[in-house]
């Protein structure tokens, strides 16, 4: 997923997202700063979010199931790695790949894991803590190498 893909989808969700959250269309403009008008333009499909107010919606509606169904789980997680150009390497309590998450391959307690719905992929230590995240399958396979010495 890039910039592209995640304010297309943002945009095409919002008017979703802001029923969810049971906001007016008057709440949801002045929780991300924008004209009533820009809402209503956005959510009638005529025109896109901007990156910030992709990002500002991630933050702000973090717990929005629409947005964890669409992009895999923690949408900040999501735009954390488009931010980055791919790759973080955070230590981050999860849940354990439960949901939206294929074991691609476990060694000693660490799993190696792509998400289902994003496609990117990440490593989780013995405690489900993530170690990296990153849409680059060969910086994965890299990183995963290390933990089968």
């Amino acid at each position: 997923m890039n910039r592209e893909q995640l304010i297309t989808l943002i945009s095409e969700k919002l008017k979703l997202i802001r029923t969810e959250k049971d906001l007016t269309q008057d709440q949801m403009s002045d929780l991300l700063g924008l004209s009533k008008k820009t809402l209503v333009q956005i959510e009638k499909g005529r025109i896109y979010t901007g990156w910030t107010t992709a990002v500002a919606i991630c933050a702000l509606c973090r717990e929005s199931s629409i947005l964890q169904h669409e992009l895999g789980g923690d949408p900040l997680e999501v735009v954390d790695l488009i931010a980055n150009n791919g790759t973080i390497q955070p230590k981050e309590k999860t849940m354990g790949g439960y949901i939206w998450w294929k074991n691609l391959s476990e060694h000693k307690g660490y799993r190696l894991q792509q998400n289902v719905i994003s496609q990117h992929f990440r490593i989780l230590d013995t405690n489900n803590f993530r170690l990296l995240s990153t849409f680059d399958e060969s910086i994965a396979k890299q990183e995963w190498e290390k933990f089968q010495e």
